[in-house]
């Protein structure tokens, strides 16, 4: 495309390259299960949510090279505009070299809202408000009335604000501490969190209603509990693999250094699935417990863990909540 043809037409590019996004997510089958989320990545343009992002580049500052929507260069303007289509995640924060978030792969994002399972009328609450575009997803979906979203970083939520407003959407964005919810927007039928946990904070169950749903990041995987109560919740890990920058934050512990795995196989050290079960026991059990316990069960998949709350205990388990493998988290 020329550049004077990009000056002429952005929309037309726009939504041509969100139609050739929705066909990536259609492909990976993310949405499978309840196609209606088909409808609101076509609606919701992406582009607006991320006006600049980082990409790894040789030789740039940091390593990152900075694309913006504003460049006077039609053809970066160009390149900047199909990446924000690109069914990957975006660079959004960069400071020193160091990634401090990012907009999530839009494929990973269809799965979760699936997996979410709302249904109309129910009040969704967002940890973690980043970009704002997953919260346009849901408000599109919802409604702007049945959707809170909420973020440490007073930067962050005035950006998703504006983001959102530029899209049409006004749901609630808060600035406060996602580990304590938002009480004053309760009570919630399902919480999402696009931030890893290292435990489900206790806050959350008294925001919930009966059946609510809590869908979040934990330990590389992604837990899906069903509240009974205000004290009682119960769920497994799903199969799929997700990565996010933890939760920050009252009720979360420090990011763990990493293990020191020498004297494993090569082969177990680079194992995504060994990899989660020495994050979910972190502080738990060595390494070499760790090996020992995923060898003699067979090397089990994420499905086959899941986590516990009853009252002030929470705690990590393998095939049974009551059985013999069961760790603690805090």
């Amino acid at each position: 495309m020329s550049a004077h043809a990009l000056d002429q037409e952005p929309d037309d590019l726009a939504r041509a390259a969100r139609a050739g996004l929705v066909r990536e997510i259609d492909s990976s089958g993310a949405w499978e299960r309840d196609p209606v989320w088909r409808e609101a990545f076509e609606a919701v343009p992406r582009h607006l949510f991320v006006p600049y992002y980082y990409v790894g580049t040789v030789g740039a500052v940091g390593g990152f090279e900075r694309l913006w929507g504003g460049d006077p260069d039609p053809r970066n303007r160009e390149q900047w505009l199909r990446g924000a289509y690109a069914d990957a995640p975006l660079a959004t924060r960069v400071r020193d070299g160091e990634l401090l978030s990012s907009s999530s792969q839009p494929s990973l994002m269809a799965k979760m809202l699936t997996e979410l399972a709302v249904a109309d009328g129910n009040a969704v609450l967002e940890i973690g408000a980043g970009t704002g575009y997953n919260a346009a997803l849901l408000a599109h979906r919802l409604g702007d009335a049945l959707v809170t979203t909420v973020d440490l970083d007073p930067e962050i939520t005035e950006s998703a604000r504006r983001h959102l407003a530029a899209a049409g959407h006004h749901p609630a964005v808060v600035t406060g501490d996602g580990a304590r919810g938002v009480p004053e927007r309760a009570p919630f039928d399902r919480i999402i969190a696009t931030c890893t946990l290292t435990s489900v904070p206790h806050g959350w169950l008294p925001q919930c209603t009966p059946g609510a749903r809590i869908l979040a990041p934990l330990a590389t995987g992604l837990i899906a509990l069903r509240v009974r109560d205000r004290a009682h919740a119960e769920g497994r890990f799903l199969h799929t693999a997700a990565y996010f920058v933890p939760l920050r934050g009252g009720g979360t512990r420090p990011e763990q250094e990493p293990p020191h795995l020498g004297g494993l196989p090569p082969r177990v050290r680079s194992d995504d699935l060994f990899r989660f079960l020495l994050t979910l026991t972190a502080g738990t059990l060595e390494p070499h417990e760790a090996y020992a316990l995923w060898e003699r069960e067979g090397r089990p998949v994420r499905e086959r863990y899941g986590i516990t709350v009853s009252g002030e205990r929470v705690w990590a388990w393998l095939d049974d909540p009551e059985g013999p493998y069961a760790w603690p988290l805090p």
